[in-house]
């Protein structure tokens, strides 16, 4: 109940012991002695609440988050471009890094030796030191055994069961958590963007693969294994498509942006003579399908339909009352069109079904690096607040 009354004032930026009692559904004399604990922590701290210009009498006093009680790293590892952020322990940034980062498959070490660099940046522009940082949050795509910190398999990565954690404590001090960046994704909705207001909802990203996130009763569900929702490793269709994973008919290799890569050159026309990057591709077909390019419209047509599909799963499987859908390949509009969200729910039983509302979030990078490091604020909050760990 004390980590209850923490997130809950953290969710709010400031709160009231009165509010406290009210949204938590506890006794007055509970609050007070969970919040008294809280400051005595170092965790929280009274600050005077605004006042309404009809009250009167002495000011409020509201509780908020001591920003210096900690700080966190998050790092999102990718294609094109990795990129970090370090925040407080209110969740405000301090520090932001980036670097570039290939688009092919390399190994682990290599892989390490990436993100040592990007923290060391991260540390440069911050001032700060390892011994100011409480956790490191690391998100990259792919199967992630959150609790021992594998990673299964990666389209990042070379080989299969890579311990990034081991080889993370091998190089730095500081403490690490690992998740599918879908996960970090939807902790920053969860904690940032419109999933505040929400107990449960999901997270689908279309970018260089397709991911889910998934929050019921305010909490990221990861599966009874802890590797989290697949859902781009769903299969839309035997013997289909060949998805990089190596099987066939995942709904990613519909989606993704090799697969609508993939046709482009049949698509615009052209084999360039020399290779062009993916995005560039992708933004000459689109521009071509939005010119009227019969066989570019096609491409992002059919893309459409199969994400109508994979939306209607997610909606009969797990029934949220919101689905947030984001990632860079949301700047096509082909994607959320009317006829897309249309065959959505036809493909549903909806009889005795609230319709399942879509929300378009074309993030960019940065908050995803903020969901690493929601990852990495959590799991120390669980910690620091659970006794286990003191703030510094």
């Amino acid at each position: 109940m004390r980590q209850n009354a923490f997130e809950y004032v953290r969710a709010q930026g400031q709160a009231t012991r009165t509010d406290i009692t009210q949204a938590l559904g506890i006794s007055a004399g509970s609050a007070t002695t969970l919040t008294a604990d809280l400051i005595t922590a170092g965790f929280l701290k009274e600050v005077q609440s605004p006042q309404k210009e009809s009250s009167r009498g002495r000011p409020r006093v509201a509780l908020t988050v001591v920003p210096d009680a900690g700080y966190v790293i998050g790092i999102k590892l990718a294609f094109k471009r990795h990129i970090a952020v370090m925040i407080d322990f209110s969740g405000n940034l301090i520090a932001q890094a980036d670097l570039p980062s290939g688009d092919v498959r390399r190994p682990v070490e290599q892989l390490m030796d990436e993100a040592e660099a990007l923290i060391h940046k991260l540390l440069a522009a911050s001032g700060k030191s390892q011994t100011d940082i409480c956790t490191v949050g690391i998100g990259l795509p792919g199967i992630i055994d959150h609790r021992s910190g594998v990673v299964v398999w990666s389209a990042m990565i070379t080989t299969r069961d890579a311990n990034l954690a081991d080889l993370f404590a091998e190089r730095f001090t500081m403490p690490v958590v690992l998740d599918n960046d879908a996960n970090m994704l939807t902790l920053a909705e969860l904690w940032f963007g419109q999933g505040r207001s929400m107990s449960s909802f999901a997270v689908v990203t279309i970018e260089s693969g397709v991911g889910m996130g998934l929050v019921l009763d305010n909490q990221l569900y990861r599966g009874a294994n802890g590797l989290g929702l697949e859902l781009g490793h769903t299969k839309v269709q035997l013997d289909g498509a060949l998805c990089r994973c190596g099987q066939r008919g995942c709904l990613e290799a519909y989606l993704a942006d090799y697969a609508l890569s993939r046709e482009a050159s049949t698509a615009l026309d052209h084999a360039s003579p020399t290779p062009r990057a993916p995005e560039h591709t992708l933004e000459a077909l689109f521009q071509q399908a939005k010119a009227g390019h019969t066989a570019a419209e096609t491409i992002f047509r059919r893309a459409g339909r199969y994400l109508s599909l994979g939306l209607s799963n997610v909606v009969q499987l797990f029934d949220p009352a919101l689905i947030i859908l984001s990632g860079e390949r949301m700047q096509y509009d082909y994607l959320y069109a009317e006829t897309v969200m249309d065959e959505m729910h036809k493909l549903t039983l909806n009889e005795g079904r609230k319709p399942c509302k879509i929300a378009i979030h074309a993030w960019g990078d940065l908050v995803w690096a903020r969901g690493a490091a929601a990852l990495a604020l959590s799991h120390i909050t669980t910690r620091m607040i659970a006794g286990e760990a003191r703030a510094a």
